[in-house]
């Protein structure tokens, strides 16, 4: 049997080893657990590189923009654009990554929103990266109307960050309903598989069967207090439709090889299963062209 695909749909970088997000980034929703093993990479293209030549198979990552808004800054616009452009032409640089870029209803809504979207697209995008507590935005914020209207034009998904927040449920699954009621047809892929709101999935995921999921960060968190157990993962996993999820990293902050022996080591899966979650369900879902 040939190699299997990997695609890791979750991967960060950072234009500056020292970006202070890299450091700054809180895990605080599972509670605390002495056994998860962070990366110690920076998060530089030349740090992706170096991951995916490290051992085999070599993964193709899907690159998420993660704009952080500054309030201070004179034009918010100005900066997720010349951010965007960034992705874009860093993921031109290997032919191993696939850019989402970030979208931000306080920088960039609306119809100027959609048409930086079609740049984007332009130029290789294939979907979008939302944020929604770290950006400071609900995700049915009506100025993503016009944005979400235009991924399902073009057939873009929209990755968006699910979990707890201490700000309130802005993020949890269900803050997704009204966004996938208004725009039928989105393709939304929640992160982390609900995070520290895992509970919710089953239902949710009953709810909008369209929705697919990633498991990254909360495969690592296994057994934290507000975090599944192995086995409730795996079960997890099993009853919304393996199918259903995609293989991430969370990337530079978990790595790759460490990975994707968390997930071939989950119970109540086949094999069949954990490699279709490794590579293939992204490259049908996302409808990636890796040929």
């Amino acid at each position: 049997m040939s190699d299997p695909r990997v695609v890791d749909v979750h991967v960060h970088l950072f234009e500056h080893p020292d970006d202070p997000v890299r450091d700054g980034y809180e895990i605080w929703e599972y509670g605390s657990h002495d056994g998860v093993e962070f990366g110690t990479r920076r998060g530089t293209f030349d740090d992706l590189t170096a991951a995916l030549g490290h051992g085999e198979p070599v993964a193709h990552s899907v690159l998420l923009g993660m704009f952080c808004p500054e309030p201070s800054a004179v034009d918010e616009a100005d900066r997720l654009r010349d951010y965007n452009r960034w992705v874009l032409e860093t993921a031109a640089a290997s032919p191993h990554l696939t850019p989402f870029v970030a979208a931000d209803p306080g920088a960039l809504g609306g119809r100027e929103g959609a048409a930086h979207l079609r740049w984007a697209v332009d130029r290789g995008a294939r979907g979008i990266k939302l944020h929604p507590p770290m950006q400071g935005f609900a995700p049915d914020d009506p100025r993503l109307d016009e944005v979400y209207e235009t991924c399902v034009e073009l057939g873009l998904s929209v990755l968006a960050h699910s979990g707890s927040t201490r700000q309130g449920p802005a993020a949890d699954p269900f803050a997704f309903s009204s966004v996938l009621e208004a725009h039928p047809g989105l393709h939304l892929v929640l992160a982390h598989l609900g995070g520290a709101s895992w509970r919710q999935v089953t239902p949710f995921a009953a709810a909008y069967p369209s929705v697919s999921f990633d498991l990254c960060e909360i495969i690592a968190w296994t057994g934290a207090p507000r975090a599944p157990t192995a086995d409730e993962l795996g079960r997890l996993i099993r009853t919304i439709g393996p199918e259903r999820v995609l293989f991430g990293t969370d990337f530079p902050w978990y790595e790759l090889d460490r990975t994707i022996d968390h997930l071939m080591s989950l119970p109540h899966l086949s094999d069949e299963e954990r490699l279709g979650i490794l590579g293939e369900n992204a490259i049908s879902r996302i409808g990636l062209d890796l040929a």
